[in-house]
């Protein structure tokens, strides 16, 4: 069964972090969506894929999109509203709901995913908001420089050919990008390329970041909730690459900031107290039961929650076997099995061979929780993904734009072009090229409009991780605030130029535009420069 939808301002092909802040901008601004999602649900990494925010030190005070801001504090809000949290937890500005230390809001997929349906829920419902489930895109039509049509897959078979005047790729991959003849580069690009200090001599297309697939669980002493073993369990169990100091399941990894062999603890059910969730001092993965800790029992009555619950997304879950971009259908199935597999065969050796301060092996107790994931089986619905392909753009953000080593007291490069800002480290996990951790200090950015434009296409932006960014700078624009800043300045660009009837490069290039652009993301709580702090 074929159908067609023509009666949308934009049509968004991905429906994760920056398809749904990109989705919400253009609906803000009285524009008809349509947004397509290949899972079962919006929210991408923050539902999908079991990861709650990675921010950076500054996120409480500034440093966000306004209606960023405003899903984190309906994140609070649900727990105030509806849990039954302690008096201080309740009363807490910055609740943490996990008192996890990798940031200032871990929480569960699950509650994500509430709050992201209340925001578009009242769009759905005046219909100027359609969501497709289940829908991934298969072709696109071009003529000249232009997107004239995107046709994704039900799953049921079905085709939807979509028609509007502007397309927004929010997908985890890029995968409208080569569908729609978009230039664009994967992997790692040369230094002859890019002039950075981390790149190689030469270009590596395949080696990209390592993707991971997430998965709860809580902890029951004295009960058995042993899963099966896994049938490649020898496999893995003995897995060990070049660079890691041993079997790559275990508790030892690399330091990320020092490559030296760190050996982490894990204590089901530590007691803690208030947490740092800072990376800055500490990137908060020393003790793996606190690092992405989602439920934490301190913050409710007693009784209510008998046991924390962690999601497990460690260096030891970094499957580095193969990309899934770049290569044959039957190779991404493999290598998607095989990241299901690896995390499988962590959580076995977790509850049958791990240390346990008493001395003793395994932790049969700990239990897999698939309320919280959302999931039929508590591991994510889909894996978390870390790199995109990107657009070949009028703007490339480069090594140079935003090291700290490089850019010192200076501070990241201006842009004049700005549309919102961010800040994390460059942090590149191990890669299918062979690389270990490459983990650099960085200044709090700008991302410029020029990243955000294609060297061709005229109506067809990037919403993600897929912008003019490198190899290595995407280490730093992919994390979740600055996802989100991005999406809704592509939808805001969209909104723009539908209504002052111009075409997105032209408002780069033309002053009255572009100042005039900014005024508007400045209206909307787009936050366009720093103040003057220092990045680490």
């Amino acid at each position: 069964m074929e159908s067609r939808i023509t009666d949308a301002d934009l049509a968004i092909i991905g429906g994760g972090v920056g398809g749904v802040a990109a989705a919400l901008a253009a609906l803000r601004h009285g524009l008809r969506v349509v947004l397509t999602e290949e899972g079962d649900r919006i929210g991408g990494q923050f539902t999908s894929q079991g990861v709650p925010p990675d921010e950076h030190r500054w996120i409480e005070q500034f440093g966000c999109t306004a209606s960023y801001r405003r899903y984190r504090d309906a994140v609070r809000d649900h727990y105030r509203t509806w849990y039954p949290l302690t008096a201080a937890a309740k009363n807490d500005p910055h609740l943490n709901p996990g008192l996890g230390r990798v940031g200032a809001l871990c929480h569960e997929p699950r509650v994500s995913g509430a709050v992201l349906r209340a925001l578009v829920d009242p769009y759905l419902s005046s219909g100027r908001l359609r969501i497709l489930l289940g829908a991934r895109p298969v072709a696109a039509q071009t003529s000249g420089d232009r997107v004239s049509g995107v046709t994704v897959r039900r799953a049921d078979g079905g085709l939807v050919h979509l028609t509007a005047p502007y397309y927004l790729d929010a997908t985890e991959l890029g995968d409208l990008l080569p569908l729609a003849g978009v230039e664009h580069v994967t992997g790692f690009e040369s230094r002859h390329d890019t002039g950075e200090p981390s790149a190689p001599d030469v270009a590596q297309p395949a080696n990209m970041q390592a993707f991971s697939w997430v998965f709860a669980v809580d902890h029951r002493e004295g009960e058995d909730h042993v899963i099966d073993r896994p049938a490649r369990y020898d496999h893995w169990r003995a897995y060990r690459p070049d660079y890691w100091p041993g079997s790559q399941i275990g508790l030892t990894a690399p330091d990320p900031r020092t490559r030296e062999p760190l050996t982490r603890t894990f204590t089901p059910n530590l007691t803690s107290g208030p947490v740092l969730a800072d990376q800055s001092q500490d990137p908060g993965d020393r003790e793996l039961w606190e690092f992405r800790r989602a439920v934490a029992r301190e913050q409710y009555e007693p009784g209510f929650v008998t046991s924390d619950v962690t999601l497990v997304n460690w260096p030891m879950i970094d499957y580095v076997d193969g990309p899934i971009i770049g290569v044959s259908e039957q190779d991404k199935e493999r290598h998607l099995a095989g990241a299901r597999e690896l995390s499988e065969s962590m959580l076995y050796w977790l509850q049958t061979e791990a240390p346990r301060p008493d001395g003793g092996r395994g932790w049969p107790g700990l239990r897999l929780r698939p309320d919280v994931m959302d999931t039929p089986d508590g591991f994510a619905a889909a894996p978390y993904i870390r790199e995109s392909r990107r657009i070949r753009a009028e703007y490339t953000v480069v090594e140079q734009d935003v090291s700290l080593a490089v850019r010192g007291e200076a501070g990241a490069a201006p842009y004049d072009d700005t549309v919102g800002i961010g800040m994390y480290r460059i942090d590149l996990h191990p890669s299918t090229g062979g690389d270990n951790y490459i983990d650099v200090p960085s200044c709090p950015f700008q991302i410029p409009l020029g990243a955000l434009l294609p060297v061709r296409v005229r109506n067809l932006l990037p919403a993600g991780k897929n912008i003019g960014t490198t190899h290595i700078t995407n280490g730093c624009y992919r994390l979740h605030p600055v996802e989100w800043n991005i999406g809704e300045a592509a939808a805001s660009l969209v909104a723009y130029c539908l209504k002052e009837t111009v075409e997105p490069h032209d408002v780069r290039r033309k002053d009255v535009h572009l100042r005039s652009f900014q005024s508007a993301l400045k209206a909307d709580g787009v936050e366009l420069a720093w103040p003057e702090i220092k990045g680490y």
